[in-house]
């Protein structure tokens, strides 16, 4: 491999770790520095993003340079530094998503729906309160409280929205091949 290719391959791995890591924060709002490296380094491994053996050297490095560039800014919240995204990360946030943070819709719907299913305890409200949300920003239809449909892939999203909230084995993400009267969702998400 040439200098040339060796040079567009690791331009190419260093965007993905930017992007995913602007994805999180913008989902979350806010990440705790003291967590980011091993919760975005988990999530990236199963989002396919990175090899999972990596250094989480990496993710530092990224976040060093999202700061330099002026994507992320550090404060300090209760005694504990926090990652936030600046306006000019907000609109990298937003391009990131077509204008908004949701997943990429293909030209063809697969006619599998997705579901997320969470059983988030009482005494986490606020995080359960912040996921409810974040599902309806990425354009999430709910059919219950804690039950929420969309129709194309987004286990990538949802795994870095696991890792943010710590939420892991509270949500599950379900590949449904029917959903028992599903023309109103069909017609929600302009399917039919």
């Amino acid at each position: 491999m040439g200098k040339i290719e060796k040079k567009v391959k690791r331009d190419i791995y260093r965007t993905k770790i930017h992007s995913a890591i602007i994805k999180a924060i913008a989902i979350s709002g806010v990440i705790a520095v003291g967590v980011v490296a091993p919760n975005i380094l988990g999530a990236l491994g199963k989002a396919g993003f990175i090899n999972p053996h990596q250094k989480k050297q990496n993710i530092k490095k990224s976040l060093s340079r999202l700061m330099q560039h002026g994507y992320v800014e550090l404060k300090s919240e209760n005694g504990q530094k926090r990652v936030r995204l600046t306006q000019k990360g907000e609109r990298y946030a937003g391009l990131l998503g077509e204008g908004k943070l949701a997943p990429k819709k293909p030209k063809r719907w697969d006619k599998k729906w997705r579901v997320l299913i969470f059983d988030i305890p009482e005494k986490r409200r606020k995080v359960r309160t912040q996921v409810r949300t974040t599902l309806l920003i990425l354009g999430f239809c709910r059919l219950q409280d804690s039950v929420w449909v969309y129709p194309y892939d987004c286990e990538d999203i949802i795994t870095l929205l696991k890792a943010d909230f710590h939420i892991g084995k509270d949500l599950l993400y379900i590949v449904a091949d029917t959903i028992e009267y599903d023309l109103p969702l069909r017609e929600h998400f302009n399917l039919v």
